[in-house]
């Protein structure tokens, strides 16, 4: 049995939260979001919860249990709170600038990186060497800070690159004489 699946989901004051067959959709002060359960599992709203219950007991429902509940916790997290993920730049002459719609990165190639930020996800850069990325969707907010970091990732002899706020870096000692 799934503990985390076994737990119902809390709806706060200020979310509304719609269940119709497989389909959810929470409405709160920071936005909307759906999504499309598995058929494997049903949800259900009642007394201000929505439980997630597995269809039957085949292995393969009790394992979309727990993930659907978590995803449905996750998308009520983001309406209320939203999500934050920082990323640090480390190098010489590395930087970044927010401009509109896009993200300007100078990476130490030979010409500048433009990341097209996409809908529903802010990028501000507080510093030239900080990006924070913020949104409604883990799922997004997670896959940008990944895409920018997949430019120039940290490399282990110098530290250089793109990495996430508190990532550590596994340093290797350089060439001996």
């Amino acid at each position: 049995m799934s503990r985390i699946g076994k737990k119902a989901v809390p709806v706060p004051a200020g979310v509304t939260v719609n269940v119709a067959g497989q389909n959810v959709s929470v409405k709160g002060p920071k936005g909307e979001l759906k999504m499309v359960l598995v058929e494997h599992v049903l949800a259900k709203l009642e007394n201000g919860e929505v439980k997630v219950d597995p269809r039957d007991k085949s292995k393969l429902a009790r394992s979309c249990w727990g993930m659907s509940r978590t995803m449905i916790a996750n998308m009520i997290k983001g309406v209320t709170e939203g999500y934050t993920r920082s990323l640090e730049i480390n190098g010489v002459g590395y930087r970044a600038a927010a401009q509109g719609k896009s993200l300007q990165l100078n990476l130490g190639y030979s010409h500048d990186v433009a990341y097209p930020v996409p809908e529903g996800i802010e990028v501000k850069t507080p510093k030239p060497t900080e990006i924070v990325i913020t949104g409604i969707d883990k799922q997004r907010v997670g896959q940008v800070a990944s895409e920018i970091r997949e430019f120039r990732g940290p490399e282990p002899y110098k530290g250089k690159g793109v990495k996430y706020a508190g990532e550590r870096i596994f340093r290797k000692e350089g060439k001996k004489k």
